[in-house]
């Protein structure tokens, strides 16, 4: 999951012989170019359900119900084995939903698309684990005592740690004061999480944007290093609010609720 978007590179002059110039300009036109395109993804509210199955589920400790939505976002992007040639970079260059991004960046672990897929899929499984312990350890609950399953396994890579830590929040303590930690609204975000709550940077947040106003967010939560690239094409209506850790976030869904001052990018 990606960045940020990136201009096309400029042309290579090649030292070459006894090959017509339009036979060149033809083979470069069509030859597949080292680049992936990618797209606003699904959201998925981690306060709903997926597939007839609650998204979180908590055991050995009292839950609350909850109101309003905890959107994560993903992007989605031509895969690893995908070719794109220049006439179709161009198009998608020009298209401002679109992002043009180098293969090597996107897919940083190599492999085959099996073996991508297998790997993203860790990732998620990884980064659902540090969530519910971020969580746990923020509402100083012991992990020995409560259980925490998270159903969301067909959606690879780690950027939706964030907002499954917020959820468990949401769940078992609301706002801290009877209340809940969306305040009714429809909150989306993106961001890698630690067991000690510190969120990371993931990429791809300009589409990532996109996606969550589509889907009914106004406020959209982002790793404070990526606050620029979320402003590149933020969707009219959102409000960005930059968070480092799960306790930034929870702040600021707190202020809002209140009516306060929150940070924003």
């Amino acid at each position: 999951m990606l960045s940020r978007l990136l201009r096309l590179p400029r042309p290579v002059a090649l030292a070459v012989s006894a090959v017509p110039v339009v036979g060149l300009f033809a083979v470069a036109v069509l030859a597949p170019l080292p680049f992936v395109v990618a797209q606003p993804g699904l959201t998925a509210d981690v306060l709903g359900e997926r597939d007839g199955k609650p998204v979180i589920t908590v055991s050995g400790a009292p839950t609350r119900p909850t109101t309003g939505q905890l959107r994560m976002t993903t992007i989605q992007a031509t895969g690893p084995s995908t070719t794109v040639n220049l006439p179709e970079l161009l198009d998608d260059w020009f298209d401002r939903s679109r992002a043009v991004m180098p293969k090597e960046v996107v897919y940083s672990s190599g492999g085959t698309d099996k073996e991508i897929e297998e790997h993203n899929l860790e990732e998620m499984a990884k980064s659902q684990s540090a969530a519910a312990e971020a969580a746990l350890g923020y509402l100083h609950k012991d992990p020995k005592g409560v259980k925490v399953e998270l159903n969301l396994a067909d959606v690879g890579g780690p950027s939706a740690g964030l907002l499954f830590s917020l959820g468990i929040v949401d769940k078992l303590d609301g706002d801290g004061s009877g209340g809940d930690l969306t305040g009714g609204r429809t909150i989306a975000g993106t961001g890698t999480i630690a067991a000690d709550g510190a969120v990371g940077a993931v990429g791809g947040v300009a589409l990532k944007t996109q996606a969550a106003r589509r889907d009914g967010a106004t406020v959209f939560l982002v790793p404070k290093a990526e606050c620029s690239d979320a402003q590149s094409e933020l969707p009219e209506g959102l409000r960005l609010v930059p968070v480092t850790s799960l306790t930034d976030a929870v702040n600021a869904l707190r202020a809002l609720n209140r009516g306060e001052d929150a940070p924003s990018c």
